[in-house]
């Protein structure tokens, strides 16, 4: 799925940050129509998430596994092999070259797109440099885009405050997919490098990822439909 091909309505994506299948289940049912793709991570991934990944994508939804893998070569390459055959959209994996090699190879031949995870949102430069890294968070995010790019991962996921610097290294050919999004008067909660929908997709972003914001909103589906129409608004 190239950024130019991408239907508007599908770049939101509503992480289902949520405990229980049940939770997910029910706010699906209250999002509706408004949302076509759909984040499983950690949380309900292994609260049993994975069948409800299946089912997503089976009924017609886009879905993007957050699962971050990364292992030695061969152990990734099997578990891509299991994450294409549920049906997803997505899946990411940490930007370490080893890891990307193996997952791009791992998924050719099926619908899936690998996505390499370059800086976490929670992270800035003196959480690099407590890690042990010697690059600051913007030459730590170039250098493992580059790598991407040159190992044919489809997209890179990163703050939104690095888009418009991605964006020129790795062309138009490359997804940009951004966490960190909160709207106008959201709390930006353990978010350290944060953008609205509207600077992010003015930025280059080409997909977002709104979890708290949605479902933790007193109306999710108005929620959802206000950042669609931002999209759509900065878009056009």
């Amino acid at each position: 799925m190239q950024p130019a091909k991408i239907a508007p309505k599908d770049r939101l994506i509503v992480g289902l940050d949520l405990p229980s299948v049940t939770a997910a289940e029910a706010m699906i049912d209250k999002l509706g129509d408004s949302v076509t793709f759909y984040k499983i991570g950690y949380q309900l991934a292994y609260a049993g998430g994975l069948p409800l990944a299946k089912q997503l994508a089976s009924s017609g939804k886009k879905v993007f596994l957050d699962l971050k893998l990364h292992d030695i070569g061969n152990t990734v390459a099997r578990g891509v092999e299991s994450v294409a055959r549920l049906g997803a959209t997505f899946l990411t994996v940490h930007a370490y070259p080893q890891t990307m090699k193996a997952a791009v190879e791992a998924r050719a031949g099926s619908g899936l797109n690998i996505l390499a995870v370059t800086v976490l949102t929670s992270y800035d430069d003196s959480d690099l440099h407590a890690a042990g890294y010697r690059l600051n968070v913007s030459d730590l995010v170039a250098t493992r885009a580059r790598q991407a790019q040159s190992l044919g991962v489809d997209g890179i996921v990163s703050s939104p405050e690095e888009a418009a610097a991605l964006r020129k290294i790795v062309g138009d050919k490359v997804n940009l997919v951004t966490p960190g999004i909160r709207p106008a008067g959201s709390a930006a909660g353990d978010q350290k490098r944060i953008m609205t929908p509207a600077r992010a997709i003015a930025s280059g972003a080409d997909y977002l990822v709104v979890a708290r914001p949605v479902v933790e909103a007193a109306d999710p589906k108005a929620a959802a439909d206000a950042i669609q129409a931002e999209i759509a608004q900065a878009i056009g």
